[in-house]
């Protein structure tokens, strides 16, 4: 029986794990968690924030998710959403979802994530 997500892993190019770091923990302010040691030597980077977790694994013929995406529930989303346009991040504000606030953004290398709060 399905209990919760555990995680979502989304995929990145070779080399981006700087970019990764600076979009994920820097602007969304995720922590970076380490990755085990023998998944670590794959390259790809983890990121948790309360009992969200994000997983950026290397893909070497990427291509950016555009319409999959993880939903990520917030709270004050719109200081949320100024947080991350003032640290140059893209937001599209998108009021197609009854009952909730939402925008999108998208990560260093073109992958999407939604962003919500109920209303």
């Amino acid at each position: 029986m399905l209990a919760a997500v555990d995680h979502v892993q989304l995929a990145a190019p070779p080399g981006s794990e700087d970019a990764l770091r600076s979009y994920y923990a820097g602007i969304l302010g995720m922590t970076e968690i380490p990755k085990p040691p023998v998944l670590a030597a794959r390259g790809g980077c983890w990121f948790q924030a309360g009992a969200v977790q994000l997983h950026l694994g290397i893909e070497n013929d990427f291509r950016p998710a555009k319409k999959a995406h993880p939903g990520l529930r917030v709270t004050e989303i719109e200081a949320y959403a100024a947080r991350l346009e003032t640290l140059g991040a893209p937001v599209t504000w998108d009021d197609n979802l009854p009952g909730h606030l939402r925008f999108y953004s998208q990560d260093p290398v073109g992958n999407r994530l939604e962003f919500l709060q109920p209303r």
